[in-house]
């Protein structure tokens, strides 16, 4: 018999300790981090892993880990099939051109479809703009179909785009980090240690696709893509 008991009051210790210790494990793993995908363009462009709208792509013949996105009339994306991103952090160098407003180049997220998303891109020919007004509008966020630039500017101005470190090269390759947490969004551009932008969510998709971005007559150079999401 006191074996018995002995037997059943060990075994109610035991489901009390696990109970009690199943909340702060449950804790610990909500906002997990998962481990960085580092994405090498030209090997998933060669896997046929990138379909593109509105745009063509090919490897870009300096590097053998970049690709290079067509010119073309109105916004472009190259999704990278298979993903879908929620809270965390996309990176990916980008280069554009010093012409003006012939050069914008992003990424997107939260991708529903070709016409609903979220971005934030560069305008590399306001990086140095003698005139306020342009230097205030070197980098942007966007959430189509309702919130494109310009109602935005309209809308709300100077609240989802911003200037940038007049140090960065126009021309050259520039490090686009975006943190996506919830309804905020941090953006950096170029190696600095403060957002270049930060804004409010306005997209309704809390997850989705990502994919590499062009805006109207706009080609691009991509390279460098890495995702870090948050379970």
């Amino acid at each position: 018999m006191n074996v018995k008991r002995a037997l059943f009051i060990g075994v109610l210790m035991g489901c009390v300790v696990i109970m009690a210790l199943r909340p702060k494990a449950m804790m610990s793993t909500a906002s997990e981090v998962v481990p960085m995908e580092q994405i090498d363009l030209a090997e998933w462009l060669g896997a046929g892993k990138l379909k593109s709208a509105n745009r063509e792509v090919a490897k870009l013949e300096e590097r053998n880990d970049a690709v290079h996105v067509s010119e073309k009339q109105g916004a472009g994306i190259v999704w990278l099939e298979g993903t879908n991103f929620n809270d965390g952090t996309l990176e990916v160098d980008v280069r554009g051109r010093d012409v003006f407003q012939k050069s914008f180049v992003g990424i997107a997220f939260h991708g529903k479809d070709n016409s609903t998303y979220e971005a934030v891109y560069v305008r590399p020919f306001n990086f140095r703009a003698s005139e306020p007004a342009r230097h205030s509008h070197a980098v942007q966020y966007i959430a189509p179909p309702e919130y494109d630039w310009m109602p935005l500017r309209e809308k709300f101005p100077g609240e989802f785009e911003n200037a940038v470190d007049s140090s960065i090269i126009p021309t050259g390759w520039v490090h686009l980090r975006v943190v996506v947490s919830g309804t905020k969004i941090q953006s950096y551009v170029g190696n600095v240690n403060s957002p270049t932008l930060s804004v409010r969510r306005l997209g309704q998709q809390d997850h989705g696709m990502v994919g590499l971005w062009t805006g109207n007559n706009s080609d691009g150079d991509f390279a460098n893509l890495r995702i870090t999401s948050m379970k």
